[in-house]
């Protein structure tokens, strides 16, 4: 390809009498370019594209075909006998533009003070002492002085979504007009982008704090840069050289490590201060009052015969002696507990990770009982069985990983079979079901049974030790005279 100006050059020299051989031994170009230069006047003319089908044949047939492009290729060769390579007519679609979206350019939003905040989730294997956990992120950003709120949820659903941004608000005190998100159903009901419809809930609970959600266009995540190279930092500088012990000091840590060092360190090229930026940003924000009410969900409860109401695993005793159902108020980290429209009693959450606790305040009376049938865990009989044989403890951890098992349900019911076999005929079924990946317990009892069927002779009994024999209260009752059973005749 000739460059335009160069085409230029070759008509110029021909105007001024210079010949076409001696114009292609100058210009490097041969002497056939030299004429279609001069015969299209050093310009190159626009030539539109003209597929060798009907653009009209190649639309009809994309529409019966519902967009499927190897259908349509098939259609091509078996119906209309035209054999076009299937990379051919994917060019020509594009050409035509028959399929794709026309591609529209973002445009640029100034850096307003107050305008906006942007917020995003990020899923991370964090270490919690010496288990690796999955997590979600949850950061927002306001987008002029570059502050941000750094937290980290086990699960982070719709109420979690209003619990973070409330801590994070009234942490700041103001709120900007608009909160950028992508198109999540955390806050989207349908739609997408600048005609995406919110969840009324999520409409109504931004309308108190004085903004409204925007989901940026699909494929345009640049639109919340400051948001996604936010979690770069995370990456880069919250998690090296930290250790966290638990997801209690990891959310204090990502509170300390965003709202205080974050807060003057100095970001970007212009090297902005997020503290001394949000002091100028702070008069063009909403502010809120600091007592501002949080979020909570309402819970229908019963309590139990021993005077329990059961919220997220654990047990909180009411006080009183009547049962029924009664409302608990369940808020981020803590919960209260009504009874006949007024506070009973009111109780931190359990810390992360404890389940199956009766939990009762130090300072009301002790309850007169205590559930007795509550599940209990299997530590136990995980114990016996790894200590059976190696390959048990290797087929216990395939079946922990496997999706959809009940962990204690899935050990006392291994337990209880092995118990109704020999620990042989147990340990072979157990080594043949690992080695073909059966975490099915029925197909692993009947496994069982074929090698019972090989072996006749082999009992599913466990072995007996004879020394019972040589005991003396086995041999007296030995010796014990023959019962009378004629009464039983009569």
């Amino acid at each position: 390809m000739i460059a335009p100006d160069k085409r230029k050059a070759l008509f110029l020299l021909h105007q001024q009498g210079l010949s076409i051989r001696k114009i292609a031994r100058q210009l490097a170009v041969s002497r056939q370019s030299v004429r279609r230069a001069i015969a299209e006047q050093g310009e190159r003319p626009r030539r539109a594209f003209v597929p060798p089908l009907d653009p009209e044949l190649v639309r009809r047939l994309y529409t019966q075909c519902d967009g499927y492009v190897q259908r349509v290729w098939e259609k091509l060769r078996e119906e209309h006998g035209l054999d076009v390579k299937y990379s051919t007519l994917t060019r020509w679609l594009r050409q035509l533009k028959i399929g794709q979206p026309p591609a529209s350019r973002c445009d640029r939003v100034p850096d307003e003070p107050g305008a906006e905040m942007q917020h995003d989730t990020s899923p991370y294997t964090v270490r919690l002492g010496s288990t690796p956990t999955t997590l979600q992120a949850s950061l927002l950003y306001l987008r002029y002085s570059k502050r941000r709120y750094l937290q980290f949820y086990r699960v982070f659903d719709r109420f979690r979504m209003k619990c973070f941004l409330h801590r994070a608000l009234v942490h700041w005190g103001y709120a900007p007009a608009v909160c950028v998100i992508d198109n999540t159903n955390l806050a989207r009901l349908r739609g997408l982008g600048a005609q995406a419809v919110m969840v009324p809930e999520m409409e109504a609970f931004a309308k108190t704090y004085g903004f409204r959600f925007l989901c940026h266009a699909r494929g345009h995540s640049d639109r919340k840069a400051g948001e996604e190279r936010s979690f770069w930092t995370v990456e880069t500088n919250f998690f090296p050289g930290r250790t966290f012990e638990n997801l209690e000091d990891l959310n204090r840590q990502a509170l300390d490590w965003s709202t205080v060092r974050l807060e003057q360190r100095p970001q970007g090229k212009a090297g902005l201060i997020p503290a001394q930026a949000f002091e100028h940003e702070m008069h063009f924000l909403q502010p809120l009052p600091p007592s501002w009410p949080a979020p909570y969900l309402i819970l229908e409860r019963s309590v139990d015969e021993y005077g329990y109401v059961a919220v997220d695993a654990n047990y909180y005793w009411v006080p009183g002696t009547d049962r029924g159902r009664l409302t608990v108020l369940r808020y981020e980290q803590h919960l209260q507990i009504y009874v006949g429209g007024q506070v009973a009693i009111e109780y931190p959450l359990a810390p992360d990770g404890v389940r199956n606790q009766q939990l009762a305040p130090p300072d009301k009376p002790a309850a007169h009982a205590h559930p007795r049938h509550r599940p209990q865990p299997s530590d136990e009989e995980e114990k016996r069985l790894r200590a059976l044989a190696p390959t048990l403890s290797a087929y216990v951890d395939f079946l922990l990983a496997t999706p959809g098992h009940l962990r204690h349900q899935t050990l006392r019911r291994l337990w209880a079979l092995s118990q109704r076999m020999s620990p042989d005929l147990f340990v072979r079924s157990v080594e043949r079901a690992h080695r073909y990946r059966i975490h099915d317990l029925k197909t692993l009892e009947r496994i069982a049974h074929l090698y019972l069927q090989e072996t006749p002779g082999q009992s599913p009994w466990p072995a007996i030790d004879e020394s019972f024999r040589d005991r003396p209260a086995y041999q007296d009752g030995a010796l014990t005279e023959t019962p009378n059973l004629t009464p039983y005749d009569e």
